[in-house]
């Protein structure tokens, strides 16, 4: 008997996507995790502050060990997503400066992206989530639905939900194709370009500087700037706001 679902297709290239741990407590559940990605197809694991994985996360990781073994670990999450060029970070709260949209949505933009589109999936620390400042280092937050006050997800139902609504995508076709947008520490350079310009012109002070500064971030984040948009960017802030 044919199995009801079996993905035949990739049409969405799922070795591009890149599954990044935020300074994850439970060793089990990075094993758990990796059984995750290996059940939907995704490969590349990234963890950020650990810098080894322990038996516990090998034991959970039931025939995907490989996914363990072949995880890069990094000291910061700006150094995590710096190669990437659009990056997605997981919620479970609203966040007052940060637009917050729904997995489906983020699906729908992954979609838009040519195939070379490097992309980054963030899911935050067991108890604490992704603080705002590490928001900042991605293009979009989106959040999965739930039922009520019902404490947030596991870490790896988190995961498994977000790549199994990708992995349900594998067979469809691509939106269009926009060009990939820069690396993401190149869109962060620009942002702070115009953070430090702003500064510059007494546009920002001790009592707006984190807000605007969340709000940049949010919506540069969001434009998932190309070369051209940085490029424009860079001259209207840099001759723009530079003349008295």
């Amino acid at each position: 008997m044919k199995l009801p679902f079996v993905a035949e297709q990739d049409l969405l290239d799922r070795s591009r996507f890149y599954v990044v741990l935020v300074n994850p407590e439970n060793q089990e559940n990075i094993g758990l995790v990796a059984r995750a990605m290996k059940n939907t197809g995704f490969s590349r694991l990234r963890v950020v502050g650990k810098n080894e994985l322990t038996a516990e996360a090998l034991r959970t990781a039931v025939h995907s060990t490989e996914i363990l073994r072949n995880a890069n670990f990094y000291d910061s999450l700006a150094e995590a997503v710096s190669d990437l060029n659009l990056v997605f970070g997981s919620t479970v709260r609203l966040r007052k400066a940060f637009k917050v949209i729904t997995i489906d949505e983020a699906v729908s933009r992954i979609k838009s992206y040519s195939p070379e589109t490097k992309i980054g999936l963030v899911f935050g620390n067991e108890r604490t989530g992704l603080s705002d400042a590490e928001l900042r280092q991605v293009n979009f937050v989106f959040h999965l639905p739930q039922v009520g006050r019902q404490p947030s997800y596991n870490l790896a139902a988190a995961v498994l939900i977000t790549l199994y609504t990708l992995f349900r995508e594998s067979a469809t076709n691509l939106i269009s194709q926009l060009p990939p947008p820069i690396p993401r520490k190149e869109q962060t350079d620009c942002i702070e370009l115009i953070l430090k310009k702003l500064e510059k012109r007494g546009f920002m002070h001790e009592t707006n500087r984190q807000h605007v500064t969340d709000l940049l971030y949010d919506l540069f984040g969001r434009l998932a700037l190309s070369e051209r948009d940085r490029r424009f960017l860079t001259a209207v802030f840099n001759k723009g706001l530079d003349k008295k």
